[in-house]
């Protein structure tokens, strides 16, 4: 694998850290401001939409310049955004920094898949993928455990202190590994929004939305949901991240494998199986060794689907994908934030801290649904109208585009 696979790994683990570290940190945060549970997941859910609008906005703004000065001033915003929330007076103002942070997102991920997949191989593009996605599924081992130690010894501005230093870093890594690009000839703005057209990359993007939805469900309110069905003290929440993190780690690997071998049957599985599990934690979260278990399991089998439902968007998307790609992290995060609040909903209603996981349950039933329906289109050969391909690849790539 290329060595800018390794910055682009970098930023994600930055990305990866300051997206999920917030769960372990809600009660220090809500007791801080003096708000709700509820009320705090808010920032995992500004966070989300953040990144759902942010996506498209920041990749259209982006299309007049390199791919890899693109990413370092994503990198830049990232960074501004962390400092913020680490010097918030208010809650509004911490949700505010949340939101600038989560714009550099979807734009981030969206950019580096499309960076990543030119570095190598058509046989190995989702591997890349994959590889990029390990620093943020590795943030979730390393990064998001302590930073939930750090908040919860030193306070939780610190931890978002540091994740702004771990921007830095990022940054300096995309200016000396990641190489400058040309953009393909003929790509205009006109040609990525063409993609939306094709049923197919709809299809993957509404997967995208419910079965990483499902995850969120759960993990949004792992911290309350551990301390009060299960019986965890508050401390142990640091190393059931972990647990989460790893989960994240080899299903993410797993993903990128098999997903250049046999796509589509590797979603029906990872998001089945992750239907199962998630319905099973009602009743495995009142067990501490139960729990644990089923955590590394919703963690394994929720980033198993990330790299086959990337790569299949810039399969579909054909010549133009980057704005395709980069939606369709926005996506992740508009389904992160449907879950969050649906669960905050369940919750707030009375029916426990448990109830999330029957969301999360529903929502990934729901993507294995739709990937069934998407492939049943693709055998009927109306997944990709010739027209739309037609449409969406600019004059010169068309043979190619059609022929695949």
């Amino acid at each position: 694998m290329p060595l800018a696979l390794l910055a682009l790994a970098i930023g994600a683990f930055g990305i990866g850290t300051t997206e999920f570290v917030i769960m372990g940190l809600l009660p220090e945060v809500a007791g801080d401001f003096g708000v709700s549970i509820p009320t705090a997941g808010f920032l995992v859910t500004g966070y989300a939409l953040g990144v759902m609008f942010g996506a498209p906005l920041m990749t259209v703004l982006g299309t007049k310049i390199s791919r890899k000065r693109m990413l370092m001033l994503l990198m830049g915003l990232f960074i501004a955004g962390n400092l913020l929330s680490a010097l918030a007076p208010a809650f509004a103002v911490m949700l505010i920094g949340r939101v600038v942070a989560s714009l550099a997102h979807g734009a981030f991920f969206g950019i580096g898949s499309v960076v990543a997949a030119d570095l190598v191989a058509p046989d190995k593009k989702a591997g890349a993928i994959a590889m990029m996605f390990t620093g943020l599924t590795v943030a979730n081992v390393v990064g998001v455990p302590l930073g939930t130690l750090v908040g919860q010894s030193l306070g939780w501005r610190v931890t978002f202190a540091l994740v702004a230093a771990l921007g830095v870093i990022g940054l300096a890594g995309i200016a000396k590994l990641v190489p400058d690009l040309p953009k393909p000839e003929g790509v205009q703005l006109r040609h990525e929004l063409a993609a939306f057209k094709n049923v197919q990359v709809l299809l993957a993007m509404a997967m995208t939305v419910l079965g990483f939805g499902g995850v969120f469900a759960a993990i949004t309110y792992i911290a309350p949901m551990m301390t009060h069905a299960a019986g965890f003290a508050d401390g142990s929440v640091t190393w059931l991240l972990v647990l989460f993190g790893l989960g994240m780690v080899g299903g993410n690997l797993v993903g990128g494998k098999f997903a250049d071998r046999a796509l589509m049957p590797m979603l029906y599985v990872s998001l089945g199986a992750l239907a199962v599990v998630l319905a099973l934690f009602t009743l495995t979260a009142h067990n501490k060794i139960a729990a644990a278990v089923t955590i590394a399991l919703i963690g394994a089998l929720g980033f198993a689907t990330v790299p086959p439902l990337q790569k299949r968007v810039l399969d579909q998307a054909h010549g133009a994908p980057t704005l395709a790609s980069a939606v369709n992290i926005g996506a992740f995060n508009l389904g992160n934030a449907l879950a969050a609040w649906l669960g905050g909903l369940v919750i707030a209603a009375g029916l426990g801290y448990t109830a999330p996981n029957w969301v999360g349950a529903v929502l990934a039933a729901a993507a294995l649904v739709l990937a069934v329906l998407s492939a049943a289109l693709e055998r009927r050969g109306r997944g990709v109208p010739s027209e739309v391909v037609a449409a969406s690849v600019p004059a010169g790539q068309q043979r190619t585009a059609v022929h695949h």
